[in-house]
């Protein structure tokens, strides 16, 4: 069985909602939430596998609930009900922790197909919505590429530097980088000391940890 909670400001719309979704044999409605805190306490006394939230709630209250639900709750998903398909609308929800959502034009089949998807871990998205999602992506990989060469540069590191940085990450002894980037061992040496100076630290593990670090940020 599919768990749903439907939280909608309007009890009455919640409730039509539930009467279709109970004549499906493979879903539950295990309640109606009129507001972001009815929604979270619901929650904390039932297992919940769909979240349904109404974009109308009060103070972008979908959009709190959303990321509320994605921080405290993982293991509930939740589907955005009754957005437009503006691309700004629908990855502000995403970006929050949506897995899906429902436009204020689509049918009630479009709903349980939504739901049904959402419980498989799908994600039922327009080739437009699609596409903006790609974009924001990328975006963000280029975002954090930019901080991490940022820190790179900050620490003064050449670019043969920052190879040798790379394969200390890979715990690779000093003759294992000398043969991998085709130099003496000494060379390998020589970087190995000019590196823990420039990051200000004492270890090869400690240079990998910092590493590791700004790839994390």
């Amino acid at each position: 069985m599919i768990r749903v909670l439907l939280v909608n400001e309007i009890r009455l719309m919640s409730n039509v909602i539930a009467a279709t979704l109970e004549d499906e044999p493979d879903i539950e409605v295990v309640g109606c939430a009129t507001s972001v805190g009815e929604a979270l306490e619901v929650i904390q006394h039932e297992d919940v596998d769909i979240l349904l939230a109404s974009t109308r709630l009060p103070e972008q209250g979908a959009l709190r609930l959303t990321e509320a639900v994605t921080e405290k709750t993982p293991a509930t998903d939740v589907l955005v009900l009754g957005v437009t398909e503006k691309k700004e609308r629908v990855l502000q929800y995403v970006e929050a922790g949506a897995v899906g959502y429902i436009l204020r034009d689509d049918t009630v089949e479009d709903m349980l197909e939504a739901i049904r998807a959402a419980q498989k871990g799908k994600a039922l998205v327009s080739p437009e919505i699609a596409s903006a999602l790609m974009d924001r992506v990328s975006e963000l990989a280029g975002m954090f590429a930019d901080l991490e060469t940022g820190v790179i540069e900050s620490a003064g590191l050449t670019s043969r530097e920052v190879e040798v940085l790379e394969l200390l990450g890979q715990n690779l002894t000093n003759q294992q980088i000398a043969d991998r980037l085709i130099i003496e061992v000494g060379t390998v040496k020589n970087h190995v000391h000019s590196i823990l100076n420039k990051l200000n630290v004492s270890t090869r593990d400690e240079a990998a940890a910092y590493l590791a670090l700004i790839k994390q940020s």
